[in-house]
């Protein structure tokens, strides 16, 4: 595989990737044959980060993490990183089932309340008439449930196990669980699965290309003003670092 560019931001290890270039590295990973971990990070987990070392070490032990979050390309720039684009967890999901059929993929969603993600199943399929889907299950189990939910999905043998359980709890369940699991690529990808199943609406393609999709995130979901105020901290760290820079 060839050598990663990467962005050191606030300690957090970034791939300077594209969504093409996420394809690719995802292609080879299933290729590659071994467990592997993609994280869609975006600048609240890395604020998280900031204070929890065992998480730093989930991100920078990954094998694809991609700039999910303007947050994330803006602090990168800013640090003198040439980030071209977010590549978001719901976008490299739709782009992996979209490309899943041709290359003969299966797929596992696995998270959100009981029957999103089936539901989720449903839509893609829908949207994409070839895709296999090899399973689902909810993200409500408990310690005693995980063997069986394991063995299940090494059973079905999904080539991408999508992760909807929100971050940072999909990252580590991920990382603890992985090598159990034996599956080629484990994507944690947030609350995708509900705006997938209808559940939750995005933004407008016209905002979200605007780069304000946290904004219509916050007034659909005012709940979200308290995590949204990391925000501020995160750009004042990224000012910092960049000041020790000069």
């Amino acid at each position: 595989m060839q050598k990663r560019a990467k962005a050191n931001i606030l300690g957090c290890q970034v791939d300077m990737v594209t969504a093409g270039d996420s394809l690719a590295r995802i292609e080879e990973l299933i290729h590659r044959g071994r467990p592997a971990q993609v994280i869609t990070l975006n600048a609240e987990i890395i604020y998280q980060a900031q204070t929890n070392p065992e998480l730093k070490d989930i991100i920078n032990g990954a094998d694809l993490v991609t700039p999910d979050g303007i947050g994330v390309v803006w602090g990168g720039r800013q640090l003198g990183y040439d980030i071209e684009e977010r590549v978001t967890g719901i976008d490299l999901l739709l782009s992996l089932c979209q490309e899943a059929p041709a290359r003969a993929w299966t797929v596992y969603f696995l998270g959100s309340a009981p029957g999103v993600a089936e539901k989720a199943a449903q839509q893609l399929c829908s949207d994409f008439p070839d895709l296999q889907v090899c399973g689902s299950h909810h993200g409500y189990f408990s310690e005693d449930d995980i063997p069986a939910l394991i063995n299940e999905i090494k059973t079905v043998q999904p080539h991408i196990l999508f992760v909807s359980l929100g971050a940072p709890k999909q990252e580590k369940w991920i990382k603890k669980y992985m090598e159990q699991l034996e599956r080629p690529v484990c994507v944690g990808v947030g609350g995708s699965l509900d705006v997938i199943a209808g559940q939750k609406k995005r933004a407008p393609g016209w905002i979200i290309k605007l780069n304000l999709e946290w904004l219509y995130r916050l007034l659909a979901e005012p709940s979200r003003f308290r995590r949204q105020l990391v925000l501020p901290k995160f750009v004042a760290l990224i000012l910092s670092s960049k000041h020790q820079r000069n």
